[in-house]
């Protein structure tokens, strides 16, 4: 037991290491397989990230007021996690807009300098992302959403692994080639089980429509990442975690109860 532990911790620290910022042993063991291994626990690094974010909005929440709190949010989980998914949303709208192959659309995205639409891509995605945080955080919902949103958009972004093929297949030194493999059932159902906790806080019909909304856009994301370029690369895998993200706000804003009040409406102000 001793000895699966270990290696499941090491599995952890190889997906913090990989989707984080955060710092890690030095002595941390990483092989391809292992860190193919180590995608279950995406979603768990949600779970990490939000914690961070909710202590952070919960500290800093009485010295600034809402607009700046979320602000500042939205820049330390980009520190956190070094934009990772962020640029590939942004990589992915330069490829799949610029390019007309899928050959060009690939090179697009491997390309570090960002195109126009990359640039839309970026900025639409932060300034909805701040609005609907924002409206969230004045409905009193930002902590539940942060801790819904996080760990089941990542999910669910990785499990795209299980249904497509990898684009680059002459890409060994890529740096999500080790997750281009499908993985097991009894993984899947783990990744499962650990996005969606939070979703219970909900009232049965908000998350029967964020699981079933989350979903369709899943496999719609599917659908166009494989008639782009045949299947996916990481640069897709954070565009779908962005887009996630996105929508869960959305639909949270929709489904639940607003609280606003003239306290609130100052802290806007």
């Amino acid at each position: 037991m001793t000895r699966f532990l270990t290696y499941q911790f090491n599995l952890m620290l190889l997906a913090v290491s990989f989707f984080t910022r955060l710092p890690v042993p030095a002595a941390i063991d990483y092989s391809p397989r292992k860190l193919h291994q180590a995608g279950r626990y995406f979603p768990l690094i949600g779970w990490l990230l939000a914690a961070l974010l909710s202590a952070f909005y919960c500290f800093m929440l009485p010295q600034l007021g809402i607009t700046p709190t979320v602000c500042l949010l939205i820049v330390i989980s980009l520190i956190l996690t070094g934009a990772i998914h962020e640029d590939g949303l942004a990589d992915t709208a330069d490829g799949f807009w610029g390019g007309q192959t899928i050959a060009r659309k690939l090179a697009i995205m491997k390309d570090s300098q960002i195109g126009t639409y990359g640039t839309c891509a970026l900025i639409c995605a932060l300034l909805t992302k701040f609005v609907l945080l924002s409206s969230l955080a004045a409905d009193q919902h930002l902590l539940l959403a942060l801790g819904i949103a996080y760990p089941l958009s990542r999910g669910l972004a990785i499990s795209h692994v299980q249904h497509l093929p990898y684009a680059r297949q002459n890409s060994d030194n890529s740096k999500s080639r080790p997750f281009a493999q499908p993985m097991q059932p009894r993984v899947l159902l783990w990744l499962f089980a650990s996005s969606v906790p939070a979703v219970l806080w909900l009232p049965l019909s908000s998350a029967i429509l964020v699981l079933v909304s989350a979903c369709v856009l899943r496999f719609a994301l599917k659908y166009w990442f494989k008639k782009h370029i045949s299947g996916y690369t990481g640069d897709c895998l954070g565009f779908a975690q962005q887009v996630q993200e996105l929508l869960i706000y959305l639909l949270l804003i929709v489904t639940l109860p607003k609280t606003v009040n003239e306290q609130t409406i100052g802290f806007l102000l």
